[in-house]
């Protein structure tokens, strides 16, 4: 049986102080806030595959609805396999104003097959303190599809128990919002680092001033907003934003056992080091042997089912490699033993083991 070659993917992201990050990409400010919202609702419209009477919440939210409109039918009589109960969430930036749209996503909650094709009906949206920020409703968008036959057979393609409805929320409630300080800005590093803070802090004070920025931390630093642009704070922090810094990070090789996907960032270096790598192929090969009773003879026709096993040895090569210092030299060192990408993590984990990898190793 052969083998199919999995993709192995070696990325690599090349940073200068030219091609740096904004500092919009890699830090916040402090007042900068979000807020997650949930809520309870009912996808309509689904052909069939949606909550089973299993599903009790389903029936009562149905008969609940109907009360609404002045319609009393029985929970015995209500037949759920066209409507799903669901769970509604998304999540807010703080400087929404009311009136304003937003996605949700909207995920099943009880024994549904599929919720393509469906609309979610007006759910309300309420954070953690119980307050409804805003109301969700509209068709939904599952991007996949699941088809069942009578006979039990199936064809689907993607998950159909989720989907999004897009710009299906309206905002009614502002969120709590910190009011901006005009003479004093705090900004946090998203990833921290105690280089990219000093780079960050370092290109503030190129821009506005030696005094203006100082790093507190590897995460925060401390901004004091010169004078001239204090009346005009909305225009500093956006010259800030667009600021161009140069970003330090770990060097990390990051292995997917599931998929054989490898990912290796710029900084990865392998010390000189000789791999040999080869492997064992087993192989069982059924060759029938019939015996037959000659003619005029008594006897019955007989079969033997002869398994033979092959054993073959892949000619092992050992690669020396007196260093690899970037990632381009990482990939050809690899590229040169012609292994799968499943090998290649097995040899990344020797690496580790003899020291020869400087890099941490995440294993997902």
């Amino acid at each position: 049986m052969k083998t199919a070659i999995k993709i192995f993917i070696l990325l690599a992201i090349m940073l200068s102080t030219v091609n740096g990050q904004r500092i919009k990409d890699i830090a916040y400010i402090a007042g900068d806030d979000a807020e997650q919202i949930i809520g309870y609702g009912i996808v309509v419209g689904l052909a069939g595959t949606g909550d089973s009477h299993r599903a009790q919440f389903t029936i009562q939210s149905i008969t609940s609805m109907l009360k609404r409109f002045g319609i009393t039918v029985p929970q015995t009589d209500i037949k759920t396999k066209n409507v799903a109960a669901v769970m509604v969430t998304a999540t807010l930036n703080s400087y929404l104003k009311p009136g304003a749209k937003f996605d949700v996503t909207v995920s099943s909650l009880g024994d549904a097959v599929s919720l393509l094709g469906g609309t979610l009906l007006m759910t309300p949206m309420s954070g953690m303190s119980g307050l409804v920020y805003g109301y969700a409703q509209g068709p939904m968008s599952v991007g996949g599809f699941d088809f069942n036959t009578p006979t039990g057979n199936r064809i689907g393609k993607n998950h159909t128990l989720a989907g999004r409805v897009p710009q299906g929320g309206i905002l009614k409630e502002s969120l709590p919002l910190i009011s901006q300080n005009s003479e004093e800005v705090n900004l946090f590093l998203k990833s921290p680092d105690l280089t990219t803070s000093n780079n960050v802090t370092n290109a503030i004070n190129a821009k506005f001033g030696n005094d203006v920025a100082k790093s507190v931390d590897a995460s925060e630093i401390k901004i004091n907003v010169p004078l001239a642009n204090q009346n005009n704070i909305v225009n500093f922090l956006s010259e800030l934003e667009g600021l161009n810094v140069e970003i330090d990070y770990l060097a990390k090789v990051v292995l997917n056992e599931k998929t054989g996907t490898v990912v290796a960032g710029s900084t990865v270096i392998i010390k000189a080091v000789t791999i040999s790598h080869g492997s064992l192929n087993i192989a069982i090969r059924s060759n029938p042997i019939i015996s037959q009773p000659g003619a005029f003879s008594r006897g019955n026709t007989e079969v033997f089912n002869n398994l033979i096993p092959y054993a073959t040895q892949d000619s092992s090569r050992a690669i020396a490699i007196e260093g690899a210092s970037n990632v381009q030299e990482v990939a050809a060192a690899l590229n040169s033993l012609k292994v799968s990408p499943k090998d290649i993590i097995a040899i990344f984990q020797a690496l580790k083991e003899a020291g020869a990898l400087i890099a941490e190793l995440v294993i997902i």
